[in-house]
């Protein structure tokens, strides 16, 4: 993996969340617990972000407009600075920012490599933050009200908080160990949907 940028990780945190919503491309089927699962891919977030690597860390403001397959999703530091538009929609994904200007792909994990030379499984995040798991290989665990409080699928855990008796999360910290005994860690607040 290469060392990440000041660039590379604003790419890197704004493409985590724009990147999920073209799910059909890495996603073979919906687990059979949700059939339904497609219908359900309509949902407003907004919320707080964070990526931390073994080189950095950085963090932004996101609001997140998911309709099915097209998204649009706004990221931004302390006071709207430093925003960062993200759209996307089956076979066109685009980041378009002051920093990095427009980059765009045709899938969304193309769009991530591309910008940072880096591989995740992350258009799994639209299932994830619904509470789901997003392929039939994901192992879960539940917690007493039986939501599921861990997924752990394609390298990485997924770690689920609830509000009290809420069925959705309001904060996710997924974890991909690395070779050197360090983690990738990104860590999604959601306090709005």
């Amino acid at each position: 993996m290469r060392v990440f940028s000041k660039v590379g990780l604003t790419v890197f945190t704004s493409s985590v969340l724009f990147l999920t919503g073209c799910q059909q491309f890495t996603k073979p089927q919906i687990p059979a617990e949700s059939p339904n699962a497609a219908e359900q891919n309509h949902f407003n977030l907004q919320g707080k972000i964070g990526v931390r690597t073994p080189q950095q860390s950085g963090s932004a403001f996101f609001t997140w407009q998911q309709q099915q397959q097209q998204f649009d999703i706004e990221l931004s530091g302390i006071l709207g600075v430093g925003k960062t538009q993200i759209t996307g929609q089956p076979g066109a994904v685009s980041l378009n920012s002051a920093k990095t200007g427009l980059i765009q792909a045709a899938t969304p994990e193309e769009l991530l490599e591309q910008a940072t030379g880096w591989q995740a499984p992350i258009t799994h995040l639209i299932d994830w933050v619904q509470a789901r798991p997003a392929t039939l290989q994901a192992q879960i665990n539940k917690d007493a009200a039986n939501r599921p409080q861990q997924i752990i699928e394609d390298g990485w855990q997924v770690d689920l908080s609830y509000n009290d008796t809420a069925q959705l999360p309001n904060k996710l910290v997924l974890k991909q160990e690395l070779e050197s005994g360090k983690e990738n860690r990104i860590t999604m607040l959601i306090q709005n949907r």
